[in-house]
């Protein structure tokens, strides 16, 4: 399975539309937060499924403010990460997805791209596709998980 992860859009999906034709083969779209209407825009735009949590900018900090998506490799917690309180660490966030079942966790919130594997445990953040954080830079990541593992790459682009 191919995913393309987007996060911290902020109202403006150019950059996501014009990544996602750039790529092949994508199968799922994975949008982390930040506006959840962006991701329904794209998938309305893309004639595409977009799997899709809410952020602190829209309004959301349920507990429950995750979904889990089920695949070949395994369960991959999904969220924004706000709840969580990535900004300050991710324990919480490893924590709350390893007690779930999870193999992995994507997220956002940060507009940072991280990508790290922990005794077997991944953790994908694709930083934010129109606002950059400290960083300057502008990014989106692309995972293939299945049987075979998981492998991801952050990619950077231009506005």
């Amino acid at each position: 399975m191919k995913i393309l992860l987007l996060s911290d859009s902020h109202g403006k999906i150019d950059n996501a539309l014009r990544v996602y034709r750039s790529l092949a083969d994508i199968d799922v779209i994975v949008h982390l937060g930040d506006y959840a209407r962006d991701a329904k825009t794209l998938s309305r735009e893309l004639k595409k499924e977009v799997f899709s949590v809410a952020g602190n900018c829209d309004g959301h900090y349920a507990e429950n403010g995750y979904k889990i998506l089920e695949t070949d490799f395994g369960r991959i917690f999904v969220a924004h990460g706000h709840v969580e309180g990535v900004k300050r660490g991710l324990q919480n966030l490893i924590y709350k997805a390893e007690s779930l079942g999870c193999k992995a966790a994507f997220f956002g919130h940060t507009h940072l791209a991280y990508y790290r594997e922990m005794e077997g445990f991944y953790l994908l953040n694709p930083g934010s596709i129109t606002l950059p954080g400290i960083d300057g830079r502008v990014s989106y990541a692309v995972a293939e998980v299945g049987r075979e593992g998981f492998k991801a790459a952050i990619l950077y682009t231009t506005l």
